[in-house]
Formats: structure tokens, sequence, C-alpha cells
């Protein structure tokens, strides 16, 4: 019996936000920021908290610190209806931090790691996993351990009888060290923008980068941004144009909101079509509100979310 509709594997850390800032930082000098705001950040926590929105049963494994911060990120979860008891506290680090200077429409960020890069295969339970009808991996590249057992994970992920999905996110060292021929071939539906898609295959195309890629992949699902997303399967391509808001209020999370949409779609049994209808659905309603998961407060918000801004009913 699975008790698990959504197992979120990935970093955790808090975002530590900074606002109407008096100019740009100096070495040596100092400088004032107007507004400050703690909150609870990483990629694969808006997509977990925002996938238990839409209905199913979500849990989180990650692994924070002993301290303030990790109790930020684990009532955070709580509240968005995320089983947290499966997270992990590290002996010895603490929770990670970025530090986000917001510039306008631009921003600078620096990340503390701390416990989020000791998390690795060992860490993970196959018990957990096998409560899991599906498991979600994302950014990769941020986790140290995890990126180095990557392997290793997916392949336990499918002994325990999981689908899975992975959203490989940004490499701050812009290495791209993704053994596509290894992994791809666990991996039921792959996530990655078109940025990520070219980057780690070293490709100047879209077209090119899933050329290079097919021979290993099930499904491939790449967000596109303005331009919509792509589906590639077995079967063909389509490519579905996006669902446009044109009154942005902000665009932070759009990608994980999508990856949130989709998944919660195919857990359901939703055909791989309708699954990218809604993903572009939610990546578009993300848009509507402040921040990652301002738009997703209720399964009922999303819904007249939907309805208003796109003329379109969410479906699941």
């Amino acid at each position: 019996m699975k008790t698990i509709d959504i197992l979120a594997v990935g970093e955790l850390n808090v975002d530590l936000l900074l606002n109407r800032i008096a100019g740009f930082p100096e070495v040596g000098k100092e400088i004032f920021a107007q507004d400050m705001t703690l909150t609870l950040g990483s990629s694969t926590a808006i997509f977990a908290a925002n996938a238990a929105t839409l209905g199913p049963r979500v849990a989180f494994v990650g692994m924070i610190g002993r301290d303030g911060f990790g109790e930020l990120v684990r009532n955070s979860l709580r509240e968005r209806k995320v089983d947290v008891s499966c997270l992990i506290e590290a002996e010895g680090a603490a929770t990670g931090l970025t530090a986000i200077l917001n510039y306008g429409n631009d921003r600078a960020n620096v990340t503390y790691p701390g416990a989020m890069s000791l998390m690795g295969v060992k860490d993970l339970d196959p018990a957990v996993i096998a409560q899991a009808q599906h498991v979600h991996i994302s950014s990769v590249f941020l986790q140290e351990q995890l990126h180095k057992d990557l392997a290793g994970i997916v392949r336990l992920v499918k002994r325990c009888g999981a689908t899975l999905s992975m959203d490989v996110q940004f490499d701050p060292a812009e290495t791209w060290e993704f053994d596509c021929a290894a992994i791809l071939p666990y991996v039921d539906v792959f996530m990655p923008n078109e940025q990520e898609i070219m980057a780690i295959t070293g490709k100047d195309s879209v077209d090119a980068a899933v050329e290079a890629i097919l021979p290993h992949a099930h499904v491939i699902v790449v967000k596109m941004g303005t331009k919509g997303s792509l589906l590639v399967t077995p079967e063909g391509r389509k490519q579905l144009p996006a669902t446009l808001n044109e009154n942005v209020v902000d665009a932070i999370g759009a990608g994980d909101s999508y990856d949130a949409g989709f998944v919660s779609a195919f857990v359901r049994g939703k055909s791989l079509e309708e699954c990218q209808r809604i993903g572009n659905l939610t990546g578009a309603v993300n848009t509507t509100a402040a921040g990652g998961t301002g738009a997703f407060t209720s399964l009922e918000a999303v819904e007249k979310a939907a309805l208003k801004h796109f003329g379109q009913k969410l479906g699941l």
C-alpha cells in the first residue's frame, strides 16, 4: 500500500531577502537595506508545497541542521500540508541559507549550502521510498553528495517500485556534469528548461539537445518560458504554447510550479498531453502572485486564478 503520492527529494534552505538597498555592496563598506524577509527557500520546497496544495499526499526527504532555521523550514512545510516526518537532521552542519539582494528586476544571490550538501544515497531509507508512488528529484547540482550519488539514487528509487521525475536546475559551478547514459534510463519524466538541457548536452539548440539524450530517455519535458513547453515521447513531439499572463507579478518558482502541476496530474493517471497542459497552467498561475508559493494558498485559489486569468479549468 502506497501512503505517499509524491516524495520530493531535494535541497532545503531559508531565504533571506533584502530589498530597497542603498546601492551595491563594496568590500570594506557598509550599506543599508530598508526591508528584510526571512522565509522558506529552495526550488524543491516550492515544488513540494505547491504540489501538496493541488491535492496529492506529499512528503519531503531533505537535510536540515539542528537549529532555528531548520525549525523554520520544518514548520513552513508542515503549514503547507507537506509530511515532514522524513526530514533528516545533520550532525555538525547548519541549515542552508541564501541571501538574496533584490535590485528592481534583478538580484544577486549568495548561498551557504550547509546541510543540503551532505545528503547522499546512504541517507535515503528504502522503506520510505517504498511507500511512495512517485519520487521527484530536483536541484541536483546544488547538493554535492546527492550529485555524486545520483546514479545510485535513481537505481534505488526504481528498485523500490516508484516512478521518477527529475528537474536538474542550474549548476552554480557551470560544469554541468551529468551522466545521461547512466541516469536517464531510470527517469520516467525528465524536466529541464531549455538552458539546462543545452548545457548538460553541450548543444546550441533545444532540438539538438533532445536528439542527444533521446536514446537514453523515456519522456522529456522542456520548459521554455514564454515559448511554452515541449513534450517528447516515444510517439513524437508536442510543442504547447505558453499560457501567458499579461500582468506578471513575478516569475519566482514558475518552473517549480510547472513541475508541481505536471507531476500532480501524472500521479493521477492523466495523459502526458494533459499533464503538459496542466503544467503550463500552474506555471502561469504562479506568476499571478508574489513569490514561489503566493498563488498556491489553496486548491480553490488556484482553480479561481486559472479561470479568472486564463479561462481554463485546472482539471485535477
